[in-house]
């Protein structure tokens, strides 16, 4: 809220109220309240204060020495709507009152013709509710064609699939870099294959912000899963265009969409945003796929030549990055749960996935007692109850001594996920291999949860006479979102939700991420944050994932308010 100058009681004043409701048809109706003040006295200040909000006010409080002095106030009532119509002013005015001194209410029915000009003239100049202030025709109706269209790009006929540098996967990052170009943006692609498109603003010299999600899909894929958060950012950058606003951003924005997030078919996962952040190491250039086709070979291919040398010239600058934001969908059922489209990302858990073997020895079903069996299954079954049981209660098994505190275990409430994937018995029944993935916000509560786990799985193992054999197979650890970015973000999230409703919001829930995304490799190069968009059921990696055409929309809205702070 502005407050310009203080009300003073010595001074007679004419007050014109403006009640400011986004996306509402201009209505005239008469005298109107809030409690939400905007205090100017010079007139000529009222466009400046207006212009430089980037949500919409309650109420504009305007004085001037006598009621007589209207003409001034209609001129700056019409210098107002042209700002409307020229895109400067990012509110939409409801209902307008005229209050004289002392006391004495005018409606504004009886001026509606003296009032209602500049409307008019601005509506002729493309003002409109929702084709300047909503930007549906945009944000929404071609932001889910568009992913209807890329949803159709697919290896396989029968479901949607795009993996590494596939055909479709290249089809698809041409479609896309189209679409940055239709924004006002400058194009390339990269040698790790993943597609840029750049706005250098009116400071090139500044630092970026990069915006991305992947353009990769898992096997029978969903069409929301890294393609929203490419679409939206793009739809949000050409409302910018089309406004003719696109010029004054303060510093450059960089759309990424990243060739490899999923690592289906190199099982390495991040490719793309790895080779970015510097973090992808130089041998993953020799892995190879199913068919014996390197990470090299796949980009040669398609006419991209890299090396060692130059995938390590791919990493971006550090001091030429300001910060890097994603948008993706949930992939969970809190955002449904509670109602709301938009959730804003405090972080992002570690992960730690081990592979256990167990060993025991083939007896015959009927001739070997039961207290002389060693059966791995039952052995196995027993480990993967204790992990459920762990995973769900950690207090009532962790010891505060040198390998955990009490403030670990208070951190892995609400975050901690244990699950096991696969299980196997080859190639007898006399080995069962399974695997588990532990993911919490706490990196030292993960590794709490993993040595007292391993020591209690031995233990049962010792008790069934069976062998035990744990191995760690991956590690990331856990990543926060900066708080800066993310409260910007969120603030963000609020003020697209405001204007879509035209009413205050419910606050912004904040979520933990306990899938991977992009922004994990991100965080190696610059401050991260990051948005959730509901999906329904929190289905994902599925057809039967959905982001219904009214969250789209608000995700969108969500990113064009982030770039507007950028102005």
């Amino acid at each position: 809220m502005l407050n310009e100058n203080k009300i003073t009681k010595r001074k007679p004043k004419t007050t014109i109220s403006v009640t400011c409701i986004s996306g509402a048809q201009y209505l005239p109706v008469g005298p109107t309240y809030s409690h939400t003040v905007t205090q100017i006295h010079e007139p000529a200040k009222l466009l400046a204060a207006i212009t430089s909000q980037s949500h919409h006010l309650d109420e504009i409080v305007y004085f001037f020495p006598w009621p007589i002095l209207l003409l001034p106030l209609y001129f700056h009532f019409f210098t107002l709507t042209k700002a409307m119509a020229s895109h400067q002013c990012k509110t939409l005015f409801h209902s307008i009152s005229i209050v004289a001194v002392p006391n004495v209410y005018v409606s504004v029915l009886s001026f509606s013709g003296f009032l209602s000009l500049p409307l008019v003239l601005a509506s002729a100049n493309g003002f409109s509710e929702h084709t300047n202030f909503l930007h549906s025709e945009i944000l929404k109706d071609e932001a889910v064609a568009r992913l209807t269209e890329l949803g159709k790009v697919s290896d396989s006929e029968e479901f949607l699939v795009r993996t590494f540098q596939s055909p479709a996967s290249v089809r698809a990052g041409n479609l896309i870099r189209r679409w940055m170009e239709d924004a006002g943006l400058q194009t390339w692609v990269d040698q790790m294959g993943n597609v840029h498109g750049r706005y250098e603003g009116l400071n090139p010299s500044e630092k970026a912000l990069l915006i991305g999600s992947h353009l990769d899909t898992v096997i029978d894929a969903g069409m929301f899963d890294g393609a929203l958060g490419i679409i939206t950012a793009l739809s949000a950058l050409k409302v910018l265009n089309i406004r003719g606003l696109l010029g004054k951003l303060r510093r450059p924005v960089e759309v990424i969409a990243f060739s490899d997030e999923e690592g289906v078919r190199f099982q390495s996962t991040f490719l793309g945003s790895a080779a970015i952040a510097g973090v992808l190491p130089v041998s993953t250039l020799h892995v190879h796929d199913k068919s014996g086709v390197t990470v090299q070979g796949a980009l040669r291919k398609n006419s991209i030549e890299i090396t060692e040398e130059n995938l390590l010239q791919l990493k971006y600058d550090p001091e030429s990055v300001w910060g890097y934001i994603e948008l993706h969908i949930e992939q969970g059922p809190v955002l449904e749960t509670v109602g709301l489209p938009l959730g804003l990302v405090k972080g992002i858990a570690g992960q730690t996935r081990l592979k256990v073997t167990v060993k025991g020895s083939q007896g015959h079903a009927g001739t070997v007692p039961m207290n002389m069996r060693q059966d791995p299954m039952a052995a196995a079954a027993e480990l993967i109850v204790l992990l459920e049981s762990l995973c769900k209660q950690p207090e009532d098994y962790l010891s505060f001594d040198g390998h955990c505190k009490a403030s670990e275990v208070q951190s892995l409430a609400g975050s901690l996920v244990c699950t096991v994937g696969e299980i196997s018995t080859w190639p007898s029944a006399s080995n069962v291999t399974f695997t588990i993935d532990i993911r919490a916000m706490d990196n030292l509560g993960r590794e709490a949860i993993i040595y007292e786990l391993s020591n209690r799985m031995y233990q049962i193992c010792d008790k069934r006479s069976v062998l035990c054999l744990i191995e760690r197979k991956h590690d990331a650890n856990a990543v926060g979102c900066d708080p800066e970015l993310s409260s910007k973000l969120k603030s963000s999230a609020y003020a697209a939700l405001e204007r879509l409703s035209g009413e205050d919001p419910d606050d912004v829930p904040i979520l933990m991420s306990g899938a991977g995304h992009d922004a994990m490799a991100m965080s190696h190069l610059t401050k991260v944050a990051m948005l959730f968009v509901r999906c329904r059921g929190g289905v994902s990696h599925s057809p039967a994932e959905h982001v219904s055409e009214d969250d789209v929309w608000a995700a969108g809205m969500a990113v064009l308010a982030f770039l507007e702070t950028l102005m």
